[in-house]
C-alpha cells in the first residue's frame, strides 16, 4: 500500500465532506505509522466530524499524551468531551488550548461556552 497516496485520498475525502470515508482510509495508515502525528490528527478529526466521538477521544488522548503542548489536540479533545456531555472534563482541555493560543477566537468561544455550561450546572 502506498501510504502517502492513501493519506492524500483520505485528505480529499475529508475535505469533500466524507469524514467516514476518510477514517476508513486513515485507520490502516495509523496502524502502519503509529507515531505519525499528522495522520493521527486527521483521523481524530474525521472521527469527530462523523460523530464517532469515543474513537476521536482515543486518538486525541494519544496526541495530548505524546505532546502536551499541542494546543489543537487539546482544543478538539475539549470539543469532543463537550459533545459527549462531559463539560467539566472538557473545560480543562479548552482552558489549556485557550491559554496556549489566546488569539484564536474559536478557542476562546469554546471556552466561554463550556464555562457557561459548567457554571450553570453547579
Amino acid at each position: 500500500m502506498d501510504l502517502l497516496a492513501e493519506y492524500r485520498r483520505a485528505t480529499m475525502f475529508f475535505e469533500t465532506g466524507d469524514p467516514t470515508g476518510a477514517a476508513r482510509l486513515l485507520e490502516p495508515i495509523v496502524e502502519a505509522e503509529p507515531t505519525n502525528t499528522s495522520v493521527r490528527q486527521l483521523l481524530a478529526r474525521a472521527y469527530f466530524h462523523s460523530a464517532q466521538l469515543g474513537r476521536a477521544e482515543e486518538q486525541l488522548r494519544v496526541l495530548v499524551d505524546r505532546d502536551p503542548s499541542d494546543h489543537y489536540a487539546h482544543h478538539v479533545l475539549g470539543r469532543t468531551l463537550e459533545r459527549v456531555g462531559r463539560a467539566p472534563e472538557a473545560l480543562r482541555h479548552l482552558r489549556i488550548a485557550a491559554a496556549m493560543h489566546s488569539e484564536n477566537d474559536d478557542y476562546q468561544a469554546a471556552l466561554r461556552r463550556v464555562e457557561t455550561k459548567v457554571g450553570g450546572a453547579r
